[in-house]
């Protein structure tokens, strides 16, 4: 977690507060340890080095977030986390509007996503792969994917002809990436800027 370290003539909130602003997050984030404290002559002023740091869990935190826009939202929801790998999550959330948070073709699940990542990367430099889940929409796509990125493998493996599939997101081309990864006959690329950035599925050399 970001830290940061500076010299205060006391430990009140105005310190935690300057600690805040600076680490650019909400005071109750914060957490504030003396490394030293400094003596002026004769000791009568005493001075405090600082260590501020973000307390923050990626998993308490985040699922307090979603629950806090879902409540926002007027839409009772129940919100769980997987831990898919060493800073790999998924969030899964069930509410009885389902289909209104997926939006159309998942552009509002993006959009949650998207708010969900941007929330994380206000308390922490690590990189973190998040994937928020709806009603089970990921999951369903994510199969879709893999058949789609199996079919098309098999055609471009036997006419040796390359195949660029439609626009995709990042998490969609990762998961076209991803099954094929181990293929000996093909080979992946991602072509484009965004939002057209596709794969292209091409025939290994021989």
């Amino acid at each position: 977690m970001r830290s940061i370290r500076f010299e205060a003539k006391a430990m009140n909130d105005a310190t935690v507060k300057y600690a805040a602003d600076e680490l650019k997050v909400n005071k109750d984030f914060v957490e504030l340890n003396v490394i030293e404290e400094k003596f002026g002559l004769l000791r009568l002023n005493k001075t405090f080095v600082v260590e501020a740091t973000i307390k923050f869990d990626v998993v308490i935190d985040s699922i307090k977030y979603l629950q806090e826009l879902l409540d926002n939202m007027q839409l009772e929801a129940v919100v769980e986390a997987k831990i898919v790998a060493d800073h790999e999550i998924t969030f899964v959330v069930n509410t009885s509007e389902n289909p209104i948070l997926i939006g159309k073709n998942g552009k509002t699940l993006d959009a949650i996503q998207t708010l969900l990542k941007n929330f994380i990367n206000l308390f922490t430099d690590e990189h973190y792969v998040v994937l928020v889940d709806i009603g089970g929409y990921k999951e369903q796509r994510k199969k879709q994917l893999e058949i789609l990125a199996t079919k098309t493998a098999k055609e471009v493996a036997k006419s040796r002809l390359e195949a660029k599939l439609g626009k995709m997101n990042a998490y969609e081309r990762r998961v076209i990436h991803t099954k094929l990864a181990d293929w000996r006959d093909v080979t992946t690329e991602s072509e484009g800027e965004e939002p057209n950035r596709c794969v292209v599925i091409k025939p290994k050399n021989k």
